[in-house]
């Protein structure tokens, strides 16, 4: 038996998403969801998500970045597309 193909998404998320511990929340989540890839602060203001993993990982991590996030912050905008399979990723991390 295979493993199911892993799916990547890149999400961006804006509202009030720096300085509020975002990206560790986001990093606790993915982990426990079983999900590779990274997330990380922009220039901008908005946090940058990509996530790898199965297809309901990928659904919940979505609508956790959507309605929980973290409880310090206020998320006003989830945009979500897909994106190329991170390379040789084994784990979430917060990338600076």
């Amino acid at each position: 038996m295979t493993a199911a193909p892993l799916r990547a998404v890149r999400c961006l998320v804006e509202g009030r998403v720096q300085g509020v511990a975002f990206r560790a929340f986001a990093r606790d989540k993915a982990r426990a969801l079983g999900l590779v890839g990274f997330v990380r602060n922009l220039p901008d203001g908005r946090v940058e998500a990509v996530a790898a993993g199965s297809d309901e990982g990928i659904a919940e991590f979505r609508r956790w970045l959507r309605e929980d996030g973290s409880p310090y912050g206020r998320v006003s905008r989830v945009e979500c597309g897909p994106a190329e399979l991170p390379g040789s990723l084994a784990d979430f991390d917060v990338r600076r």
